[in-house]
C-alpha cells in the first residue's frame, strides 16, 4: 500500500475534520455537470471516490440533478480514519459506503467503476504510475477519472494573494496543487498506455464570506494544523489582519461584514482507452 504523507496523516487526523467539513467550500454545479457529461455509461452507474475525506464532494454529487438519480452505488476510499468517521456521520445516503484505501490500493474489484472521482486530494498522490494502473484496473472500458479542486483565486484580488503568501510559507514541503507535481501522472508510461489525453477545464466564481470564515478555512489546511499552537495562532492572526485591511474586497454587505471570496474550480477529465 502506498505511504500516506505524514502531514496529511497528522493534519487530517482525529479531531481536525469537523472543522474541515464545516468550512471548506462545496463544488460548483457547472463542474459537476461537466463530469456527468463525460460519463458515457448508462445510468444507474457505479462511482468510486478516492480521497473522499469528510464527504463534501459526495454530498454535492448526491444533491446534483445530473447525479442524484444516476448513481447505483458510491464507494468512498479514504486513508484517514478520522475523515472516514465524519464521512459516515454526514453522508446520509444508503447508496454510499466508506472504506480504507489509497490511490494505488483501493480495495475495489476489477472493472467495477464507471466513474472515479478525486476531489481536493490528488496532489497528495505519492506514486503516479501505480495510481494510473489502479484507476485503469477498477474502471470499466471507457470509464472516466475526474480530478477536481476548489482553489482560492490569488489572481482575482490582492488580499487573496497576500493571504496565500502568508500561509504558503508554512507548507513544509507538502505536495500542494500549485506546485503541479500531480501533472507528472500524465507523462507516466501507464497513463499513456491506459488513458486518453487529459482534458482540463476551469471556472471562476465567488463565495460569500466573512473574516472568521476565511480564518477558519486557513486553519483547516493540513500543514497549518500541524504547526505548534503558538505558531499557528500567529499565522491565523496574520490572516485575519490581511483580510481586514484588504482594500480591494468586493463587499456583499459591508454592514454585516460579508464580502466575495474569489475561487476557481479546476477539473481534469481522463478517459480509459
Amino acid at each position: 500500500m502506498a505511504i500516506v504523507h505524514n502531514v496529511a496523516q497528522t493534519g487530517f487526523g482525529s479531531g481536525t475534520n469537523e472543522l474541515y467539513d464545516r468550512v471548506r467550500p462545496s463544488y460548483q454545479s457547472t463542474a459537476l455537470s461537466a463530469i456527468r457529461e463525460a460519463v458515457k455509461a448508462t445510468a444507474p452507474f457505479n462511482v468510486v471516490e478516492i480521497g473522499a475525506g469528510t464527504g463534501l464532494f459526495t454530498k454535492a454529487l448526491f444533491k446534483h440533478p445530473d447525479f442524484s438519480g444516476a448513481i447505483r452505488e458510491l464507494r468512498a476510499v479514504e486513508p484517514s480514519a478520522g475523515m472516514r468517521d465524519v464521512f459516515v456521520k454526514t453522508v446520509q445516503d444508503e447508496r454510499a459506503s466508506a472504506r480504507e484505501g489509497t490511490f494505488d490500493t483501493t480495495n475495489i474489484e476489477d472493472g467495477w467503476a464507471d466513474l472515479v472521482t478525486i476531489a481536493q486530494a490528488f496532489h497528495w498522490c505519492p506514486d503516479f504510475e501505480a495510481a494510473s494502473v489502479e484507476f485503469a484496473r477498477i474502471l470499466k472500458p471507457g470509464g472516466v477519472v475526474a480530478f477536481i479542486w476548489n482553489l482560492e483565486d490569488r489572481d482575482a484580488a490582492r488580499w487573496v494573494a497576500q493571504l496565500r503568501d502568508q500561509i504558503e510559507q508554512h507548507e513544509a514541503g507538502t505536495p500542494q496543487f500549485r506546485l503541479g507535481l500531480w501533472r507528472k501522472t500524465f507523462d507516466t508510461d501507464a497513463y499513456k498506455k491506459l488513458f486518453e489525453s487529459p482534458v482540463e477545464k476551469t471556472w471562476a466564481y465567488t463565495l460569500p464570506s466573512d473574516v472568521s470564515l476565511v480564518v477558519d478555512r486557513a486553519n483547516s489546511k493540513s500543514y497549518i494544523q500541524t504547526l505548534p499552537d503558538d505558531v499557528r495562532s500567529k499565522v491565523l492572526d496574520g490572516v485575519k489582519a490581511i483580510v481586514k485591511r484588504g482594500d480591494d474586497k468586493v463587499w456583499i454587505d459591508e454592514s454585516q461584514g460579508t464580502f466575495e471570496y474569489p475561487y476557481q474550480t479546476f477539473l481534469v477529465i481522463s478517459q480509459k482507452k
